[in-house]
């Protein structure tokens, strides 16, 4: 089934601002809270789709990208909606005013994601023209192997912690509400351990180097991201790892500039070959060309070679060689080149002066 617009699951115009659009989030995530909703499958789905949507469009450069390309990128390469706890956006609103959330009938030791991460790739101006794969080593944590993530050492386990009774929260009453804090004994995990791993000292977690390898597709763009499921930080309690966005941020290309997926290329001819016309040769991302400058080209023109662009991510169609003709003027003539010139300066005058001759013939005789 294909997905609603996003702007259309939060009840908002496309020009929107990001207030609008937080509040209109708020409200349906609040009306179809999975705790004000118990076995109301329909609301949970509610919930989770305004989530989704709401990840995107209060990012700009998320929602920039959706504005343009749709949900065609998201979640299959190109950013996309992470499989955080969505709930924890706004989790201070619901428990701290409503009394319901982190510490009511959701245990704080549930299985939770991990935290996504991010990487800044800089990648030359041809790895992003023809696609590579780049070999990356991420520092992150993941689960430790001599425990399985419990923090608990081989001959202890893990128990309910005794101050917060497994909620992993405390509460506060104040009046009319009810405020919550993080356990300060079991550090919101809601269990305690009576001997901790020697390797992770509790924690459940260690730090490691991963090795992975990103296959940049041809044709990307700058600040792309490129999206690695499961290769983001430890989950907790037996939830499942975060995500790793890798970023890509291109370096300058010393022969084309690109707008889109067209190359430019520009190139200098002396004035004599743009009169007469030439050929010349010209790079493309492959190899050379032999071009036809037409004759009378003036300084600026731009002349259009299909598919010698940069492919379309994903697509089989490419852009277009842009070629940008600029004509020198010579400035360092030597005596014979300066009489030349002059020669032909006086031959374009008397040209001038016997089409001048000619427009006063015809208006004479039109007059007479």
């Amino acid at each position: 089934m294909s997905k609603r617009d996003y702007y259309e699951v939060l009840g908002v115009d496309r020009s929107a601002g990001a207030e609008e659009i937080k509040k209109a989030y708020r409200k349906i995530a609040f009306e179809n809270h999975p705790d004000r909703n118990p076995g109301n499958k329909e609301a949970e789905a509610r919930f989770k789709e305004a989530a989704e949507a709401y990840d995107v469009l209060r990012d700009n450069e998320k929602r920039a990208h959706y504005d343009r390309f749709g949900h065609s990128d998201f979640g299959a390469g190109f950013g996309g909606f992470s499989n955080e706890d969505i709930f924890s956006q706004f989790g201070d609103i619901f428990e701290n005013l409503f009394g319901f959330g982190g510490g009511g009938s959701r245990s704080q030791n549930r299985p939770t994601v991990g935290d996504d991460l991010r990487y800044n790739l800089k990648i030359t101006f041809r790895q992003a023209a023809k696609g590579d794969d780049v070999r990356l080593t991420i520092p992150r944590t993941a689960s430790c192997p001599d425990c399985g993530g419990t923090g608990a050492a081989k001959d202890s386990k893990q128990e309910q912690c005794t101050q917060c009774k497994g909620m992993g929260q405390v509460f506060v009453q104040q009046g009319p509400f009810r405020f919550a804090s993080t356990c300060p004994k079991c550090h919101g995990k809601g269990t305690t351990v009576s001997k901790p791993c020697p390797r992770c000292k509790g924690d459940g977690h260690i730090q490691e180097k991963r090795e992975l390898t990103v296959h940049i597709p041809a044709g990307v763009y700058d600040g792309a991201r490129l999206r690695l499921r499961g290769e983001g930080e430890a989950g907790t309690n037996g939830g499942p790892n975060g995500d790793l966005y890798v970023v890509i941020h291109i370096e300058a290309d010393k022969v084309f500039d690109r707008e889109g997926q067209n190359l430019i290329y520009s190139t200098k001819i002396p004035f004599t070959k743009a009169a007469l016309g030439a050929k010349i040769k010209v790079p493309t991302l492959d190899e050379e060309i032999e071009f036809e400058v037409p004759k009378g080209t003036q300084s600026g023109a731009i002349y259009q070679v299909k598919g010698k662009g940069l492919p379309y991510p994903g697509e089989k169609r490419t852009g277009d060689l842009l070629i940008e003709v600029i004509v020198e003027t010579p400035t360092d003539l030597s005596a014979d080149q300066t009489e030349l010139l002059k020669a032909l300066d006086t031959l374009f005058e008397k040209k001038e002066q016997k089409l001048s001759t000619k427009i006063k013939n015809k208006i004479k005789e039109i007059i007479s």
